[in-house]
């Protein structure tokens, strides 16, 4: 459970370390009655498709390859994965051209380098054991050995704690321990006859007879700088075949180096990282993510779909509900420089200057003596708590970029990468803006409450302020288009905004309406939008769900590696499914989107396309479950997240977020290559994935 975290053990995912985390008034009177309008079933007509409801479900790191692998669709269409390319067979074993995934170590002691020199593994890293030994549940009920507790009575203990699944998956809250010590080989995996230290230099199947679908797994590293690095995106070797140059071969090497970041501290003796845990993938040939794939069978799904920013949950929800990145400011919208304090390396709890050791900015150049272990990126160390002194005060956090500034500390070569392509493509960085691109608290509790200033001793320092950036929440209000954000156990957070109960899962970071100062800070606007998913479960069965939802599952059922598993996203998403089928009327005009917020470091084998400094990054499942999306069809158009504001946008007949949002993007032309669009930079808008009359 949660209880047992610590923020500073960066050993952990990413979002498990967060901490419970001039007009008239006639006229302000009239905006106002108009932003809060209260959540009602979408409107009969106004909308360029039969499409009256969207649902969009965004689970936890998961890329294409490692769902579907060695998917075959029914329907007949291509699809790109590692099954279609003869690097696995469908048993899941090496396939004829297992080599073009073969993956490199490298060097890397001066400066960030995305192409630093490289030569191949003849053998990949121990892949390594993550997530509970015994689950987590079950450790809550006072178990201290076993892998497993399941009883009618723990049944009915893990739906006290969460709401959130069809009905026959809550016995896999009490399933799947790993029963072995985190960060040490996988005694489970056993691949092509090799154990976990003597793996291929390439992609494995992580189950087998020893390793089932339904266990915990380690979770890769998926911070920014290091996605870039991963990807060792390479202009020269850009190709009508090979589209922009990314080669996708240094995921090993990145998570062995430098993992989840150093945050300003020394590179501990005898290094080791992570291992290879992001060349792992399933087998849904041999029964893995079985209601997935029952769904990719079913309706519609895309095999060119990608997170929309090289990091973690953070970035990625605030680019999925604004197209853009957000900024660090004085709360008032006004650019500024983060906290940039020295660290000791050595007693990085300890300020030298004997005030502060916060030092947001990233600086991904390596500390001297060492091969790739960035000088300062991380979650942050400490206990996070404003009151922390030395010698355990609060130290690195380097999450926030000025990538106008080329001198800026690993800002270079992505530009010159970006400047270097047939078709050079803009950073879309404005001067002096300081960018987060990883994971930081959200400026407002959910009560709408400053989270940025608040000093009480339980509240977290790794917080950004109150943004203005503009976002699709606030497209739809002025048009008056019914939305929701529904986050899992929202209520529950509500009453414990400093994230103190065990049981407390909701995901602050994920909810991009947490960041915007015109949604928080307006409680009619605030409390119309922001809701728990007891709501939409209630909504889906009166028929009155909003034109849009955003629906977001707690970090028990998210899916996310080590805390959470795939088959309990998949019991989150059937329960949304089943639901909304269940009601006849208002399955006939929705569409549910089923996805990731990112590929979590796993490794996948597809295009990705730069449109801009922060990304895109690897491709993540995307399956579109309406009754215009049936029969199994695989769309190849390039699409990112912010593809589901372009949808939204043409659906309802909006313009884009802001001027400068990547929804201005124009829709991809292609050539002979469905998958890369010739006049990139360019995004979808997804209508492809329905069959409309």
């Amino acid at each position: 459970m949660r209880s047992t975290f610590h923020p500073s053990d960066t050993s952990l995912p990413s979002h498990v370390l967060r901490k419970r985390r001039s007009l008239s008034c006639v006229a302000v009177a009239a905006m106002l009655a108009n932003l809060a309008m209260p959540i009602m079933p979408a409107m009969a007509g106004g909308t360029a498709s039969p499409i009256k409801h969207v649902i969009i479900i965004i689970g936890e790191n998961r890329s294409f390859d490692h769902v579907f692998a060695t998917y075959k669709p029914v329907s007949g269409d291509k699809v790109l994965n590692l099954l279609s390319e003869g690097i696995v067979k469908s048993d899941g074993t090496p396939g004829a051209n297992y080599g073009k995934a073969l993956q490199y170590k490298a060097t890397d002691k001066t400066t960030y380098q995305i192409t630093p020199p490289k030569t191949p593994y003849t053998m990949l890293p121990p892949a390594l054991a993550g997530g509970p030994s015994i689950p987590n549940i079950c450790s809550a009920l006072g178990y201290t050995s076993g892998t497993s507790c399941v009883s009618n009575a723990n049944i009915a203990f893990a739906k006290t704690v969460e709401n959130g699944l069809a009905d026959d998956y809550y016995k896999y809250l009490l399933t799947g321990g790993t029963g072995q010590k985190s960060g040490t080989p996988d005694q489970r995996l056993f691949y092509n006859g090799q154990d976990a230290s003597h793996l291929p230099p390439g992609p494995y199947q992580l189950t087998s007879a020893t390793y089932p679908y339904d266990a915990y797994a380690a979770s890769p590293v998926h911070r920014f700088f290091q996605m870039w690095q991963e990807l060792n995106c390479d202009a020269s070797a850009a190709s009508n075949s090979n589209g922009w140059g990314c080669l996708s071969d240094l995921f090993p090497w990145v998570e062995v180096t430098v993992a989840a970041g150093s945050n300003g501290a020394a590179e501990p003796a005898g290094y080791t990282g992570e291992g290879s845990t992001s060349m792992g993938f399933y087998n849904v040939q041999q029964g893995d993510a079985p209601y997935l794939k029952y769904l990719a069978d079913t309706y519609s799904m895309s095999d060119n779909y990608h997170q929309a920013v090289n990091g973690g949950t953070g970035a990625n929800h605030v680019m999925l509900g604004t197209g853009d990145a957000v900024y660090f400011s004085d709360g008032k919208g006004n650019a500024e420089v983060p906290p940039h304090n020295p660290v000791n390396p050595n007693a990085p709890g300890t300020p030298p200057n004997g005030v502060s050791a916060l030092s947001e900015i990233e600086n991904p150049n390596p500390q001297p003596s060492t091969n790739n272990f960035y000088t300062q990126d991380g979650y942050g160390g400490g206990s996070g708590s404003p009151t922390a002194t030395a010698p355990n005060a609060n130290y690195g956090g380097g999450s926030y970029v000025d990538c106008a500034d080329p001198t800026q500390p690993g800002i270079s070569p992505i530009l010159n990468y970006l400047n270097a392509l047939k078709r050079p493509v803009s950073a879309n960085c404005e001067a002096g803006h300081y960018y987060l691109v990883n994971n930081y608290n959200p400026g407002y509790f959910g009560d709408g409450t400053d989270a940025y200033t608040n000093k009480n001793p339980k509240n977290y320092v790794f917080t950004i302020p109150p943004s203005s950036l503009r976002t699709i929440g606030d497209e739809l209000n002025e048009h008056n288009i019914s939305w929701a954000y529904y986050g899992d156990q929202f209520d529950r957070y509500l009453n414990d905004k400093f994230d103190t109960s065990s049981k407390d899962e909701y995901c602050n970071i994920c909810n991009w309406a947490q960041y915007s100062t015109s949604i928080m800070t307006n409680a009619a606007v605030r409390t119309a939008h922001l809701q728990d998913t007891a709501n939409l479960y209630q909504a889906i069965a009166d028929g009155t769900l909003p034109a849009v939802s955003y629906v977001k599952p707690s970090g028990f059922v998210d899916g996310h590696p080590a805390s959470s598993k795939l088959d309990l996203y998949e019991g989150f998403v059937k329960k949304i499914v089943d639901a909304v089928q269940a009601n006849p009327k208002l399955w006939a005009s929705t569409a549910i989107f089923v996805t990731f917020d990112e590929g979590g470091g796993y490794w996948d084998s597809g295009y990705v396309q730069p449109l801009d400094f922060f990304g895109d990054g690897t491709r993540i499942p995307m399956i579109v479950v309406s009754p215009y999306s049936k029969g199994g069809h695989i769309s190849h158009t390039y699409t990112d997240h912010v593809s589901t504001l372009k949808f939204i946008e043409r659906n309802w007949k909006i313009p884009p977020v802001t001027s400068r949002s990547r929804d201005n993007l124009p829709d991809p032309q292609t050539g002979a290559n469905p998958y890369i669009p010739t006049n990139s930079p360019a995004l979808g808008d997804m209508f492809d994935l329905f069959s409309f009359p």
